[in-house]
């Protein structure tokens, strides 16, 4: 399987080069200056040159605070991006896989989101991803699957674990909120995830592979709960460690509203594609196994 992955550097298509080429596919990471979202044209022309069998767009605008001073960035990626992107898989009549998030959400719920709860983002990032599924459905809808993932972390680019791990080297305590659960989710499994997605859409055409699918970690966490975990797995490998200050969300004002209640229920893909990620506690210890030299 000859797979296009759009944010060349981003730690999805990093952990997707990873994971798909040890698997044995053909992974092709696409980025500037031969594909910029910003330019229709050049989307299309990448993907002709590549001739890919699946497109897996997970480039994305992805600064929530700066995203409120820069929303025409935010949306030139993050929607009119992602329409550039369906539009060219459309051409080419092959499946494409979005990657969107839980910022869709406003968190109020009291419970895990399902794929058919009412949208409802609270800033301009998860207003402008929004619009990049709507926009990947709307153009391509028979051969798209969207993905809402959450908490991604990775062994690379910048992320809370590798946050977690550089203050500790310099305090004794970390103040990290506590109000705020979610699913932590690593790219490695996403990638994982992704692949078994594309295998599925590229041996059926069955419509209920198809659509919106929840995908994260089993289990939830608030952020001083992961920064807990973090630390203690850090110091397993007799690597840096702090005491987690647990705040509120008031204590830690951002420009953007964080969701209180990121947590996604995953067990529709789990249903439909077959896919269950780990447990976040057993994903972390890899990643900071591997941060660590491991």
């Amino acid at each position: 399987m000859k797979i296009a992955v759009t944010g060349r550097t981003g730690q999805v298509a990093t952990s997707l080069i990873e994971r798909g080429r040890a698997a044995g596919h053909e992974i092709v990471a696409l980025g500037r200056p031969d594909l910029d979202l910003a330019v229709s044209d050049s989307v299309q022309r990448a993907l002709d040159a590549v001739a890919p069998d699946v497109v897996v767009s997970a480039a994305a605008y992805t600064a929530v605070d700066k995203a409120e001073t820069e929303p025409d960035l935010a949306y030139a990626v993050n929607a009119n991006g992602a329409s550039a992107v369906a539009k060219a898989a459309a051409t080419r009549d092959i499946p494409i896989i979005h990657l969107s998030t839980d910022y869709v959400f406003d968190g109020a719920l009291s419970r895990p989101y399902v794929e058919s709860d009412a949208t409802a983002p609270t800033g301009v990032y998860g207003a402008s991803k929004l619009a990049g599924e709507q926009a990947v459905l709307a153009l391509h809808a028979k051969q798209a699957a969207v993905l809402r993932v959450a908490w991604v972390y990775s062994p690379f680019g910048g992320n809370f674990v590798k946050t977690m791990l550089r203050l500790a080297a310099d305090r004794d305590d970390v103040a990290v909120v506590a109000d705020q659960i979610g699913n932590p989710t690593s790219a490695l499994d996403i990638a994982d995830g992704i692949l078994a997605v594309a295998r599925n859409l590229m041996v059926s055409a069955d419509p209920a592979l198809r659509g919106i699918f929840h995908m994260t970690a089993r289990g939830e966490a608030s952020w001083a709960d992961f920064a807990t975990a973090i630390f203690a797995a850090s110091a397993q490998l007799g690597g840096v460690r702090a005491d987690v200050r647990r705040i509120p969300t008031s204590d830690y004002p951002t420009p953007a509203r964080r969701p209180a209640n990121s947590r996604l229920d995953s067990r529709n893909i789990a249903q439909v594609h077959g896919v269950v990620l780990p447990h976040w506690r057993d994903a972390l210890e890899p990643v900071v196994t591997r941060l660590h030299g491991g």
